[in-house]
Order: C-alpha cells, then structure tokens, then sequence
C-alpha cells in the first residue's frame, strides 16, 4: 500500500468530536470468539437440563436450581467432561456449526462421547447405570437437547442481522488472501463491506467480486455509512500508515468499532501463519520473548514420547513377523527403510521406516512425495494407508530424535532449497520433528514448493501456540485420519 500525503496528527482532536456521530458497534453483531462462547454456553444448559430433568424423572430431584447447589460434583464433572471432549472433536468449527446438517451431527457426536464417559465413572457420578431406562433416557435427551441447540444456532446466529461488517485496510496480497480466507471459512460470520486503498489505481476496481470503496481519508465516513463493526489492517510494512490513516483508526477504535490485523484474523480463521505477510516481523511467526518450548513444560513432553515410544516398539516387535512376511513376499529388498531427515537445530539423523516402495525408488535423485506414488507397491499401500509404515520411528522417539507431535522431518536436499526459497522456513527447526503434526493433519503430502510453504504456516502456527490442548486435538485428528474418518 503505497504512502499517501501525510495529514496533521494535530487536527485528530477536532476530528474526534465530529467522530462522535460513528456508531458503536452493533448490538447484535458477534465476533468468531463471541459466538463461540455463546455457542458453549448453550451446549453447556443442554447437557445440564438433561441430567436435570433425568434425576427430577427417574430420582424425585427438585427440577429446580437446589439439586446443582446441592449436588456440585455431579454437574461439575458433567461440564468438565464436555468442556474437554468437545473442543478436542472440534464442536467449535464455526464452519460446520453454521450449517443445520453438519452442526447437529458433530453435536450429537461429541453429546454421545460425553454421556458415554459419564456413564462409565461410578461413585461421583448420580446411578444412572443403574437403570437401562434412566441410563438410555440421559442419552437421548441429552443428544436431543444438543442437537437442538446446534439447530438453533445454524438457524438463527448466520441470519445477517448478526453478522459481523468488515472495512478491510489494504487490497494487496494480504487483502486479497484474508478475502479468500473469509469467503472459504466464515462466510457466515462475516459481511464484507469492501477494501480501503490510498493506491489512486484500485480507486472503484473489482477485486476479487469486491470494490475498493475508498481511502484512508474516507474511512471514518465509511464506517459510519455502511454500520462496520470492524476494521482490519493488512497492510505488510506498518512503517507506511500515513498519520491520517491512524488518527482514523484511533478515532474508529474511540467509537467501540474492533480493529484487527489481518495476521491475527487470519490464523483464527486458517490454523496457519501467513508469513508472506509478516515481512520480517519474527514476532508474528513464533514467540520471541523467551524459549518457545517453555510454553509447554518440556519433561511432560519428553515423558509423553517416552511412553508413546515404547509402546510404539512392543507393537512393532509384535507386527514385525506380519509386515517382514508380507513385504518379502512381494518382492526382494530391504524391510526397514532408513533416510536421513533434518532434526532440531538443523541436525541429521536417521529415520526408520517399514519400506513402501519398490527397492532403488529414486534413480535419477530425491523425488516428492505423492499421495498416489506409482513407486509405491501394493503392500506399501496398505501400510501408508493404516500408517503402520511409521512404527518403526518409535525407536526415533526413544532416542530423543523425533517427538510424537511436531514439524513432519523433512529431507536435507529438499531443506536447502526450502530455505532458498520460503522465507523463515528455518523456523520450524527450533522444535523436534514429529510422527505427526498440525500440518499432517490439515493438509496432504507436500508435492512442490507452493505445498511446502502451506505446511509451513501450519508448522509455525503450532510452533507459535504449543500447547497440551493443541496436542491432544492433533491426537484426535491422526486417529480420525488413520480410521479415515477425516471431518468435512
């Protein structure tokens, strides 16, 4: 975005009591993070009414707010449950919970696992399975309940009165790709009212379907025009807001309108980093204000691997005759494939492998991946289908070499050309290499550079926001990859 003529700061105090005519953000409008909490509220009176009117039913509780006072345990751990459970089979997709069909159905999903596992704790739990009668009634009032809650929201929350107006400041790169990422996973949350631009040659030009319907000098009106609950700043080199382009915004934000980057947005809405778009702004790609691996305790971590890896290995000894059996039977070569992957720090190491392709697979030098590989043979197949071929990493997680979740390794000759060619690529090396990961499980096999920046952004989002929470949710995610079960 090009730097216009500057304007007086000083004139921002008169422009604030003419800004007083800029609306406050409209009531029934709601931010993804609002609808969200709204959205669990109302999961949360579900699944609490069900084991209400249950106990009132089948116990001679009072329906009434004495049985939760007098009974804390009971509700508490029904809550904590669902608090847990939910958000790991991602209930909170606002993509899915925005559509009648698929909301009600990852509703009743997480509402069946949630009641199953309540059913299964006996002593803090009320005597529900006691009964087939009272145990079956708590299910299915407690899935009806969801669901219509679920149906309720997709119905009523996506109508346009509640839908969040957008003005978005800059029609480059970054606008165009927050756009696209709207369009493609909130388009019911948000109305796009369109684009802000000092360029003089995209004043009134389609982009995208949408206009640029101004400049920095008309945003203020803008905003009041069009009733815009938020603004969102993408533009790459903050260093060119011209001071009338701030005193804009402080006097939008004075007014209780939101303004957001487009880098924050668009990570809540992709699970990704756009770093095309930070410019050399390292703070927006991963934590810079101290060891990024102390976000989440390092021994929980390593003890976790430690444990996974040694199972891993019992299942591997256990498998071992089958797989050997099956692969030497189709033809000659190797049973365990070994290559050399780039670790933590940028170090080698050895990564083992049931072998899935046919014996001297990459005459002519390291190849791609593809999903659909001809080197690949029928055996082979199977094993990266149910993902057996990555048992023997075991061993590499015993070694400290690889963790079970992080950055999928990748090899050295393809590094180097990642590095020459992606920027901050060498970043997802500051964490262990992982079995699996944020970007195994959000996207396929990277085939070429443009797949290999996309799986970058996934890998520096997880990087950026480690957690216990997010380490869980990859774990549902794999295990819904191998039983091919993948959400839509």
């Amino acid at each position: 975005m090009p730097v216009p003529t500057l304007h007086s700061v000083s004139s921002h105090q008169a422009r604030i009591h003419e800004g007083a005519r800029l609306p406050r953000r409209t009531a029934l409008s709601l931010r993804l993070s609002e609808r969200k909490v709204l959205l669990f509220v109302g999961d949360l009176a579900a699944i609490t009414a069900a084991l209400l009117v249950v106990l009132a039913w089948r116990f001679r509780l009072p329906l009434e707010w004495e049985t939760l006072i007098r009974h804390p345990l009971w509700f508490g751990l029904l809550a904590g449950l669902w608090s847990v459970t939910a958000p790991i089979l991602d209930t909170y997709d606002l993509r899915r919970a925005s559509r009648v069909s698929t909301g009600v159905a990852v509703g009743i999903g997480a509402a069946a696992a949630v009641s199953g596992i309540y059913l299964l704790i006996p002593y803090i739990t009320p005597p529900l399975h006691t009964s087939r009668l009272t145990a079956l009634s708590f299910v299915v009032l407690m899935l009806g309940l969801v669901a219509a809650v679920r149906a309720g929201y997709a119905g009523l929350l996506v109508q346009p009165t509640f839908r969040h107006r957008v003005i978005v400041v800059g029609a480059g790169w970054a606008g165009r790709t927050l756009l696209e990422a709207i369009r493609t996973r909130a388009a019911t949350e948000y109305d796009f009212v369109g684009f802000v631009d000092d360029d003089p040659a995209r004043q009134g030009a389609p982009i995208d379907g949408l206009s640029v319907i101004g400049t920095s000098d008309h945003l203020r009106r803008l905003v009041e025009a069009h009733a815009v609950s938020e603004v969102i700043l993408a533009v790459t080199h903050r260093e060119t807001l011209s001071a009338g382009l701030v005193a804009a915004l402080i006097d939008c934000r004075e007014r209780g309108v939101h303004i957001t980057d487009m880098q924050g947005v668009y990570e809540r809405l992709t699970g990704r980093v756009p770093v095309e778009h930070v410019g050399s702004n390292l703070h927006v790609v991963m934590p810079v204000d101290g060891d990024p691996t102390r976000v989440y305790p390092v021994l929980i971590k390593r003890a976790i691997d430690i444990v996974i890896g040694l199972c891993g290995c019992l299942v591997t000894l256990v498998l071992l005759p089958f797989i050997a059996l099956a692969i030497r039977l189709e033809g000659p070569g190797p049973i365990l494939y070994r290559q050399v992957r780039v670790g933590r720090g940028g170090r080698p190491f050895v990564l083992l492998k049931f072998r899935t392709m046919v014996p001297h697979a990459e005459p002519d030098g390291p190849q791609w991946a593809a999903e659909d590989d001809a080197r690949v043979t029928r055996v082979g197949a199977v094993l990266r289908r149910l993902h057996l071929d990555e048992l023997p990493q075991a061993v590499n997680l015993l070694r400290g070499e690889m963790a079970f979740i992080g950055p999928r390794p990748e090899r050295p000759e393809f590094v180097a050309t990642l590095e020459r060619h992606i920027p901050f690529y060498r970043a997802r090396h500051a964490v262990r290499p992982g079995v699996t990961g944020w970007a195994q499980v959000n996207y396929p096999y990277a085939r070429s550079l443009e797949d290999a920046l996309i799986k970058l952004q996934y890998d520096l989002y997880y990087i950026k926001h480690c957690s216990l929470f997010l380490d869980a949710s990859i774990v549902v995610k794999t295990l819904r990859l191998v039983l091919g079960l993948q959400a839509g």
